[in-house]
């Protein structure tokens, strides 16, 4: 194909796109606004044309695809829609948002801007600046919530087309997705997109296992399909006499949710019983009780099956803080499995889906869960008012209770109020006013003196016991959850802190008989081994530093010096020497790319950009392994660098990970292990069965038998005729221990068998 073919079929592919995209917008029940989506289209193919993504195509179909999720799948009008296709615009080309606003108006623009932001990746190289620009997006979502909803359809698209990046880019990328994006896009009620968004993190983070679990559901699915038949069968009966319209259906769980349950659990695919839920969904009429309807049908379902009491989620009544209503339950199907039922009407089934992008639909019917979004705004805007300095900090203070599910508690005059899941009765105070927090001395919960660190319940009663002598303690950052209560005690404590500080620097000065310079201070933190001068006010004035007898004693010591900085060439020849002590001679034949001198200053001789292979020589390993996840060869993994300029290397699926590769985007290495005969790594097998006399001479002898096994402890319980044994055994490999684990399960009485973390 000519040149001149290839650019007019991609010219003919990106109309074919926009069309897609006016049909998609079309079929909603926004008003018809065509004009300006078609200007705004035209706008930024002009200006992205000749830009090319890394997977070759041109760059507007980016645009394109980013408005069409925002149309689609979250319901948007032609503001988001315009906002969407001119969302690199600013950033990417010579347009400014003041040519924005004469052109489309302050809206569009505002929102535009907002975007161009956040847009140099959330997080950059340097942590603070990371928090810097997710308390920007905080700020944009919190003045207008449609910076936020295209953020988020920017990020799925970069998901959908992640294939094109390196291994590096990618655990990056899905580090700050699995961080803030996807718990994000379930807070704001984006259910189907939040599915999606965890589903290809997983793919790309554990490809194997993905593919194995993909093709285990498929081959399951006839099963499902047939327990599905014999359990709806009675009850589409029974809900045919109610005289509705509705549709009732089965819902496979998601890959990731399903893996998540077998590592949580320790178990195998074939003993999650949960697999898929049957969702009925019901439509409205004028004048129809919603709420009447779902327990309606609750009655029907539980006339023909048995239900599990314990089961019951009603958040039909008390809507979830993203919106969520439905009814849950779970019954006894037929053939002796338990069943989650999900009954929603449409509205409710809209908003599952869509999130706060659909209340706008309904909006006439003034539901009264709308004002939930602006609740939590609010709680970010509290959050924002107070931002604690550490940055890694703040990310998790924001994540930690923006993002929690939630409870409900009264008042001692009966009004409730919702609380995360967790939150202790301190709280409570703060959620009730930081005046009330701060002087929290104690509280009664359902008339019941508790501790502040109390945590609470669903349906509790509590009433706060307050005094103005008491002030906020450093130990109550313990006792609390909520963002608002930690960021609000964090501003307490500082304010003390300064106030401290201040007398102490008073009373040097008046000790010293004047104001003190450079001279000065410097042989008062020498004499008080203190580096910064807050520190040597704040030691002082809380009385940790005493003052000497007399001012010469301070003035008789030595002049203090700062340590002699290395010239250039020895820093650089320290450096460059590091480099290679981490980097032996047998690691730099293997076939990593070059690095330039330049580079191995910078990285002590890691490229970042190549995989970096886990290796051992001469009885020495090229990286560290991280205790938090303690993997095994054979797991997935990512390198991180250091600050010692070490590999550390963690689990995919590594919490603490996950926070790295969010924050820490730069450091971030693909690696691959190697072979592993000199060095062994210690893993711990669980098992569990039937007990009976010499069954863990059985399980010993079966183990040593055909290899050499290092055990370093053996622990067995025995109880009520159940035995649980925890092996710790040094391996090799994941090979080693699956090897293991199989031989152990081949011992009659021996019922479950599972690798446990250390």
């Amino acid at each position: 194909m000519s040149e001149e073919e290839k650019l007019a079929a991609e010219e003919r592919m990106i109309d074919e796109e926009f069309q897609a995209l006016l049909n998609d917008y079309l079929n909603s029940n926004h008003r018809r606004k065509v004009e300006v989506i078609t200007k705004a289209f035209n706008m930024a193919r002009e200006a992205h044309k000749g830009a090319r993504r890394r997977s070759g195509e041109p760059y507007i179909m980016h645009p394109l695809a980013v408005a069409r999720i925002v149309s689609k799948e979250m319901g948007l009008g032609s503001t988001s829609i315009s906002a969407a296709l001119l969302h690199d615009v600013v950033e990417d080309t010579d347009y400014t948002v003041d040519d924005l606003k004469v052109l489309f108006g302050d809206k569009i623009a505002q929102i535009v801007d907002g975007l161009t932001k956040i847009s140099h990746g959330m997080f950059g190289e340097n942590v603070s600046a990371q928090a810097e620009n997710f308390r920007k997006l905080l700020l944009t979502m919190s003045e207008d919530i449609r910076v936020i909803l295209i953020k988020i359809a920017d990020r799925l698209h970069n998901m959908r087309t992640l294939s094109s990046m390196t291994p590096a880019k990618q655990f990056k990328i899905t580090g700050e997705t699995m961080y803030i994006y996807a718990p994000l896009a379930h807070r704001l009620g984006l259910f189907a997109i939040k599915t999606e968004l965890e589903e290809l993190c997983f793919k790309y983070e554990h490809p194997e296992a993905y593919a194995e679990l993909a093709q285990k559901v498929e081959m399951s699915s006839q099963e499902r399909y047939e327990i599905y038949e014999s359990f709806a069968e009675p009850v589409v009966k029974e809900l045919d006499k109610m005289n509705m319209e509705y549709e009732m259906r089965a819902r496979v769980k998601s890959l990731y949710s399903i893996w998540k349950k077998m590592q949580a659990k320790s178990i195998d695919f074939n003993e999650v019983y949960d697999l898929f839920a049957v969702r009925i969904i019901f439509e409205i009429y004028p004048g129809m009780d919603e709420k009447k309807q779902c327990w309606d049908i609750y009655s029907a379902i539980t006339d023909i099956y048995k239900l599990r009491p314990d089961r019951i989620r009603d958040w039909v009544s008390h809507p979830k803080a993203n919106g969520y209503q439905a009814l849950h339950l779970t019954v006894m199907g037929p053939d002796g499995k338990w069943i989650e039922i999900q009954i929603r009407s449409r509205r409710m089934d809209d908003i599952a889906e869509k999130g706060f992008a659909a209340h706008w639909k309904y909006k006439e019917n003034r539901i009264e869960e709308d004002n939930e979004l602006e609740k939590w705004l609010k709680t970010v805007q509290e959050v924002l008012a107070n931002p604690n300095p550490n940055a890694i900090d703040f990310l998790d203070t924001v994540k930690m209770n923006l993002f929690a599910s939630e409870i409900f508690v009264f008042t001692p005059k009966g009004e409730i109020k919702t609380l995360p899941l967790g939150a202790t009765a301190l709280d409570f105070a703060y959620n009730i006013h930081t005046r009330i927090g701060d002087h929290c001395l104690g509280a009664k919960v359902n008339h019941t003196l508790v501790p502040l660190s109390e945590k609470l319940k669903s349906g509790d009663q509590v009433e706060i016991l307050t005094s103005q002598s008491q002030q906020p303690q450093r130990e109550w950052l313990n006792y609390v959850t909520t963002a608002k209560a930690r960021t609000k005690i964090e501003a307490a404590l500082r304010r003390q802190r300064r106030r401290v500080s201040e007398r102490g620097q008073k009373m040097l000065e008046e000790f010293m008989g004047e104001e003190l310079d450079n001279t000065l201070y410097n042989k008062a933190l020498n004499y008080y081994k203190t580096e910064r001068r807050e520190d040597l006010h704040f030691g002082i004035g809380s009385g940790e530093l005493k003052l000497p007898d007399t001012r010469d004693k301070l003035l008789k010591q030595r002049e203090f010096t700062e340590p002699k900085q290395d010239n250039l060439f020895v820093r650089y020849m320290k450096q460059a020497m590091s480099g290679f002590k981490k980097l032996p001679e047998e690691i730099a034949k293997t076939d990593v790319p070059a690095v330039s001198d330049a580079d191995a200053v910078k990285n002590g001789g890691i490229d970042k950009k190549s995989v970096y292979k886990l290796q051992e020589i001469n009885f020495k390993k090229n990286f560290i392994v991280a205790s938090c996840c303690n993997p095994l060869p054979g797991d997935d993994v990512f390198g991180f660098i250091t600050d010692k300029e070490e590999v550390e290397v963690h689990k995919r699926s590594c919490e603490t990970g996950i926070k790295l590769k969010s924050s820490f985007g730069e450091r971030i290495l693909a690696v691959e292990w190697g072979d592993y005969k000199q060095y062994s790594f210690l893993s711990a097998i669980v098992f569990t069965g039937i007990d009976r006399l010499g069954i863990l001479n059985t399980i010993l002898s079966k183990l040593s038998e055909g290899i050499v096994v290092n055990i370093k402890s053996v622990n067995v319980s025995s109880k009520d005729g159940i035995f649980e044994g925890v092996i710790h055994v040094h391996v090799h490999s994941v090979e080693d221990v699956n090897i293991l684990s199989s031989k152990i399960a081949k011992v009659d009485g021996v019922t479950t068998v599972h690798r446990a973390l250390i």
